[in-house]
């Protein structure tokens, strides 16, 4: 599974950053998941080899703009280049609304259905590839995080037990190896019986915005990846005051070692924080701060960013 950063910027695009969106690709195949899409975000596609036509569904985290401001022009692209196939959208119900009256306002008439689910009344969705499971997270609006988990591993045949039962390599190895059940000297073979999943499924937490990651911990359990915002340091949240509402990366970095995740990436920075080392604040400071809380393989997201989950669930990124 990866994961490609469109935009890690919070609030305001940045010279260097976007506002938010990531990509979420399975193992194979051109099929992917969009997470969130701020203003923008369907130019930041033009820089991928990501089309739109392989676009499965749409998860929003929660309705402020710079999370969904892109879709209206996302959508109305993706029709002008001939998407026809429905596309799924996991939104508040705001989501819907705003995108009918946008429509209707706009004269804008897709040729492909688009199928809405509100995250507030079915926190599940599932495809064929991958099980979304929605959790509740705390901000100034209902925001959400939704935790990707692959349905299917990949099977490992067992063929020092097929040798020793006298099963000769080739064709019925392969059939087995598909799942289909076979007859070997009058005897039929179970394909169960000689497959085992060396590696655990995936699993991947990517959080919209909130200041409460312990609302995380039961999700946490069973994922190798948490994708969460540290909008700020301690010293500038302080400085910020009780309007803050997001996550300090002492906080995140806090939690992720508590929770016990091997793999931790920092995003939604405020466009305060500066890539120069001799401007303050720097965005080394957020790196810092939560490598003083969290000893795991951790990440700071950057546009353009593409990072691999392989199958023994470590991070890596490829660029």
């Amino acid at each position: 599974m990866d994961i490609l950063f469109l935009g890690t910027s919070a609030g305001a695009p940045t010279r260097q950053r976007n506002v938010t969106g990531l990509a979420l690709l399975p193992e194979r195949g051109s099929e992917w998941y969009l997470i969130d899409c701020g203003e923008a975000t369907q130019h930041q596609l033009l820089k991928t080899p990501l089309s739109v036509h392989g676009l499965q569904a749409i998860f929003i985290t929660h309705v402020h703009g710079d999370h969904c401001y892109g879709l209206p022009g996302l959508l109305a692209s993706a029709a002008m280049h001939g998407r026809k196939a429905p596309l799924h959208i996991i939104a508040p119900a705001g989501i819907q609304a705003w995108l009918h009256a946008t429509h209707t306002m706009s004269e804008s008439f897709l040729p492909y259905e688009l199928i809405f689910t509100d995250v507030d009344d079915a926190t599940t969705w599932q495809d064929h590839a991958v099980n979304v499971q929605a959790i509740k997270l705390s901000h100034r609006v209902p925001s959400h995080a939704y935790c990707f988990s692959e349905l299917h591993t990949e099977a490992v045949l067992n063929t020092e037990q097929l040798q020793a039962e006298g099963v000769p390599a080739g064709p019925l190895w392969g059939l087995l190896k598909k799942g289909e059940d076979i007859i070997h000297e009058g005897k039929k073979l179970v394909s169960a019986d000689y497959l085992h999943h060396p590696h655990p499924k995936r699993s991947i937490i990517v959080g919209g915005d909130n200041d409460d990651p312990c609302l995380l911990l039961a999700a946490s359990q069973d994922a190798q990846v948490l994708v969460h915002e540290a909008t700020y340091t301690e010293e500038v949240a302080e400085k910020v005051g009780a309007r803050v509402q997001h996550c300090s990366a002492a906080a995140l970095a806090s939690f992720a070692a508590t929770a016990g995740l091997p793999n931790l990436v920092l995003t939604h920075f405020s466009a305060r924080y500066q890539a120069d080392s001799e401007k303050s604040p720097y965005i080394g400071d957020i790196e810092a701060e939560a490598r003083a809380h969290y000893q795991g393989n951790l990440f700071l997201a950057e546009d353009f960013a593409r990072f691999h989950l392989d199958k023994a669930g470590v991070l890596n990124r490829l660029d």
